[in-house]
């Protein structure tokens, strides 16, 4: 049974995805897609390839360990190998229903008579050969519906798999962002107690009032209160850095690393190309043509059933008599048996298959949209992140100039202490800020790798079944 198609985008990724059986390349006709750009909404670049192995541009050896743990050991992604392969059994078991299937039964029985006492022995065996003709094609479709869940089930897999990877090198650049805030806490734990050394002596002196030494000291408490709380913050991202590459969360884990500055332009590729290379597409797309595939079982289903049986078998009251040449049997039997009365069983799972494909599309459709919509808000991001980083940059710059300036001016008595208190805010804020929006760029850029269907080793390779 096929379903009507609105006229929508799921019908022109009909055509993209059914390209390789047609030995048509897909970009070839993205200028047939409804409501989709030829570029990117936000891209400022040229179209180029998405690159995969995008793994390798960070050159870190420790990195490529974690993640090569992550695929080893994560609990989550060894579950979702063990699901791939329950899929390929499952449709090994359902290809194994177009095979003919020969079986062997064999009983012996003793039984005692007692007027006049006998004993009776009777043994038999029987050699059956059945095999059900597939004649409307309904043992192909139940098998393309297992092997079209079977392929969704491996590209749900590979998207995982780039997922866990995204997450463990996002993990990676958290606990180094982390580490990078804790020395700034520390140093500035530091500065604050050399102000205060300076500003008690000076009240001693007579040169400095009460209150500063109060806010100052206020100022350091502060501080270590920072430490603290970055503290177990880092001690967070680490134990869920170690959770990801599937060890024991000991909060043990050493890293010793800078956070890069990515501002080399990413190949953003065509939005058209997304339907064939990203796994979670390719994945929604194959349970859209596997429900499809159920939805032909299902009528079929009302069909007749034609059924062939042989059986070959020997029944004698001796055990080593059994299959003797002169006393073989055997015979052969044709069944027909069609549905005439089920209360309307068969029609309602054939409605409920139906259904099923026409919320399958609209799953599709969400799927492609968001898929999307993912690759364009990281797009926009980037550029935002781009350009605040410029510009806390040189807030940076100017913050830690007036943090020195304001704290000379107050030995000298031209300011007071709130100013230099208001100057340290402003410096720590800007170099907080500048670690921050470092590291949230690199995390920007691993979700776009991913939101583009880049691999993050290999090159992908999606095909599509039709």
């Amino acid at each position: 049974m096929i379903w009507q198609l609105k006229p929508s985008l799921v019908a022109v990724s009909v055509l993209l995805l059914s390209a390789c059986s047609n030995q048509l390349n897909p970009t070839e006709r993205a200028q047939d897609i409804a409501n989709t750009p030829e570029l990117w909404q936000q891209a400022t670049t040229s179209a180029l390839k998405v690159e995969d192995n995008w793994l390798q541009q960070l050159e870190n050896p420790q990195v490529f360990f974690l993640v090569e743990q992550a695929l080893a050991n994560n609990q989550q992604i060894l579950q979702s190998g063990y699901d791939v392969a329950i899929k390929q059994q499952q449709l090994i078991a359902t290809g194994a229903a177009l095979w003919p299937s020969l079986d062997l039964s064999a009983r012996t029985n003793r039984s005692k008579d007692n007027r006049p006492v006998s004993y009776n022995n009777a043994s038999s065996a029987n050699l059956t050969l059945s095999y059900e003709i597939d004649l409307w094609g309904k043992l192909s479709d139940a098998e393309r519906q297992a092997n079209l869940e079977f392929l969704a089930e491996q590209a749900n897999f590979e998207q995982s798999k780039q997922r866990l990877v995204g997450d463990v090198v996002s993990g990676w650049f958290n606990v180094i962002s982390a580490q990078k805030l804790l020395a700034l806490y520390q140093q500035r734990e530091k500065n604050a107690e050399q102000n205060l050394a300076i500003i008690e002596s000076g009240y001693r002196q007579g040169l400095n009032d009460a209150l500063d030494v109060y806010l100052t000291r206020n100022e350091l408490n502060t501080e270590r209160s920072r430490i603290a709380g970055q503290k177990a913050t880092l001690n967070q991202a680490i134990r869920t850095l170690e959770r990801l590459t599937g060890d024991y969360p000991k909060g043990a884990l050493a890293v010793d690393a800078e956070l890069p500055l990515l501002d080399k332009p990413i190949p953003l590729g065509l939005p058209s190309e997304l339907i064939t290379r990203k796994p979670s597409l390719i994945a929604s797309w194959y349970q859209l043509l596997s429900t499809d595939a159920n939805l032909a079982y299902a009528h079929k289903q009302r069909f007749p059933s034609l059924d062939l049986s042989a059986t070959l078998g020997d029944s004698t009251d001796r055990v080593s008599d059994l299959f003797s040449p002169s006393s073989l049997a055997w015979s052969l039997v044709g069944s027909i048996s069609m549905p005439l009365f089920d209360a309307g069983r068969l029609k309602a799972n054939e409605e409920a298959a139906r259904l099923a494909v026409l919320s399958q599309e609209q799953n599709y459709l969400a799927s492609l949209y968001d898929a999307f919509n993912d690759v364009e808000q990281a797009i926009s991001q980037e550029q935002s992140l781009q350009q605040r980083y410029q510009a806390t940059l040189k807030a940076q710059e100017n913050a830690i100039a007036a943090e020195q300036l304001s704290f000379e001016q107050y030995q000298s008595g031209l300011v007071t202490y709130t100013t230099v208190l208001d100057a340290q805010d402003r410096s720590f804020d800007a170099q907080s800020s500048v670690i921050e929006i470092k590291n949230q760029l690199i995390i920007n850029r691993i979700n776009l790798h991913i939101a583009l269907g880049g691999d993050f080793s290999q090159p992908t390779n999606a095909s599509t079944e039709q």
